[in-house]
């Protein structure tokens, strides 16, 4: 079985990998950490922008949100790119080949199927606005939390 494969969730069976469905490769959160260092490394290398987008959906209590959110979004990533559930509430993308000027196009995409439940979604990118991948996952996340604060269905990026 793959190190990365979460048996029992997202369509998983024992043996199987992460899921795909077409889309961006469903990871947990401890490898999609890992992920994101080895892609910073490698970007460094062959100079391309790699970015993350921290997103929290608002759903009633009954619902686990993070699976949830991952099922919508999945699909419409592309399958270069990786989802992984953050915690009970909010999910992480890693997005290769991604400057912070295109994210809003992405999400904008991204979130067609949300729009009757409120979403909060922060960016980060490197190299322009973050160099590590600590950095990337703190930007991200405190930029998902200030839009947040602010009301739903938005997305803070660096400015």
């Amino acid at each position: 079985m793959s190190p990365y494969a979460i048996p029992g969730q997202y369509g998983m069976s024992e043996g199987s990998g992460p899921l795909s469905n077409g889309g961006a490769f469903v990871v947990d959160y401890p490898f999609f950490k890992l992920l994101v260092d080895m892609e910073i490394q490698k970007a460094q290398r062959l100079r391309y922008p790699i970015s993350l987008v921290a997103m929290e959906m608002e759903t009633p209590p009954t619902e686990p949100s993070s699976d949830s959110l991952v099922r919508i979004i999945a699909p419409w990533v592309r399958a270069t790119d990786a989802v992984a559930p953050r915690n009970a509430v909010s999910v992480v993308l890693l997005l290769i080949d991604a400057a912070v000027d295109s994210l809003a196009t992405i999400l904008g995409r991204l979130t067609t199927d949300l729009e009757t439940a409120p979403w909060f979604a922060g960016g980060a990118s490197y190299p322009e606005t973050a160099s590590t991948a600590d950095q990337l996952l703190d930007q991200a996340t405190g930029l998902m939390a200030e839009a947040k604060r602010n009301g739903g269905q938005r997305l803070h990026l660096p400015s």
